[in-house]
């Protein structure tokens, strides 16, 4: 039977950087990640908007926020180490009326007091920033940014095998049964024993915290963000990152737009409930995952007391005239023939039983298994951060090891 050290399953980006952290800190140990997929960052990672979050929108104190302003720096000594493309690029995030003026407030104080460096602006300094935005007032965040992540995914991997550890792609894991001395995995690959488990699992990451016996009263509900993207003769209508002020009550920031590290300006997200973990299209259904989600108790304490906004995401999601609607409130001169569909992405949303969102960071410890359970954005911005943490967690099984972290 095959056996190693330290398993990591999920190949996404907290899933390379833990193992990354790992072999560099500590290059006795046997590592070996899991991915289900034929690639690395197939989903969530791969997917995503590749921003730099700045950390302006989390509670002071929060994983979200102390993570995030460290994972960033990180991420960008990483990029520059490795050649990966970035850019410190910039965003607004714009009130369009008054009503929005406290809330704009309230983000600005938060973004002081994790340390970010922002700005209060007027709609003067705004137009010299963004011309073509409608907009009262915004907060400038000069130090956000956008970056390729499967390309640091691809970097992530090749220093992870470069000392020593393994990468098994096309390798699901089935089963995990847990003993004194470590764990035996069933996976499509055949079995594997591992002393130690950390699971980054993603859009599966309760199932298998529930195959180790673990995990919190919370299960990922999977959205899907759908999003258009700006034909050239329309990106010169955005410079940079422009967003709307957010709906506190949602974990999600608002239709907005995005200038990509590749090229090219996404115009999105809209959030509807996917069908399946993986539906990246309404035409993508699996009936384990769709009646799971409609049959949790937790989603339909939350679509009982937000149908309304969930009812114009489902419209704006067959209709691209809605669509357009949302995006010129930030923008008034964006029209249909501006846009075309871009790749879409799901997100893993944990939701708890009572219906509210698990908005922060959530990780599950047993003695022989560590489960991500919930890492939302800005997961890949700290990712690095994250990463790390988790090997911390793990150093404290190893006596016989120093906390202390190689140069």
């Amino acid at each position: 039977m095959d056996r190693t050290d330290v398993v990591i399953i999920g190949g996404g980006v907290v899933g390379l950087a833990t193992a990354y952290h790992l072999t560099q800190r500590f290059p006795q140990r046997q590592v070996t990640l899991l991915e289900k997929e034929p690639t690395l960052a197939a989903h969530q990672t791969g997917r995503n908007s590749g921003v730099l979050h700045s950390g302006i929108y989390y509670k002071p104190g929060s994983l979200k926020a102390n993570n995030c302003r460290s994972g960033k720096a990180a991420m960008e000594a990483f990029c520059r180490a490795e050649g990966v493309a970035y850019d410190i690029c910039g965003k607004v995030i714009v009130a369009v009326t008054a009503d929005e003026f406290p809330a704009l407030e309230r983000i600005h104080e938060r973004g002081v007091a994790n340390g970010v460096k922002c700005s209060l602006i007027d709609q003067a300094r705004l137009k010299e920033l963004e011309p073509h935005v409608a907009g009262l007032r915004a907060i400038h965040v000069p130090e956000a940014g956008i970056v390729d992540y499967p390309k640091v995914c691809e970097r992530l991997a090749a220093r992870i095998v470069e000392r020593g550890g393994r990468i098994l792609t096309s390798t699901r894991v089935d089963s995990m049964r847990i003993g004194p001395l470590g764990v035996t995995l069933e996976t499509t690959q055949g079995p594997l024993e591992t002393k130690w488990v950390v699971s980054c699992a993603g859009l599966y990451s309760d199932r298998v915290a529930r195959m180790s016996g673990s995990g919190p009263d919370a299960q990922v509900v999977p959205f899907r963000g759908e999003y258009f993207e700006l034909l050239p003769e329309a990106e010169h209508l955005c410079r940079n990152l422009i967003y709307p002020v957010p709906d506190p009550k949602f974990p999600f920031l608002g239709v907005h737009f995005t200038r990509m590290v590749q090229g090219g300006i996404e115009c999105g997200p809209n959030a509807v409930l996917a069908f399946a973990r993986e539906g990246y299209s309404l035409m993508d259904v699996n009936l384990q995952d769709l009646v799971e989600s409609l049959t949790y108790p937790g989603f339909l304490r939350m679509a009982a007391k937000h149908w309304k906004m969930g009812m114009g995401e489902m419209w704006r999601s067959i209709s691209k005239a809605a669509f357009v609607r949302a995006l010129q409130r930030l923008m008034p001169e964006i029209r249909a023939e501006h846009l075309r569909p871009a790749p879409a992405g799901v997100r893993a949303q944990a939701l708890s039983r009572d219906g509210s969102l698990v908005d922060d960071f959530l990780i599950d410890e047993t003695e022989r298994v560590i489960n991500v359970c919930n890492a939302p954005s800005p997961a890949a911005t700290a990712s690095l951060t994250i990463g790390d943490s988790i090997v911390d967690r793990l150093a404290t099984r190893w006596p016989e090891t120093s906390l202390k972290k190689a140069c």
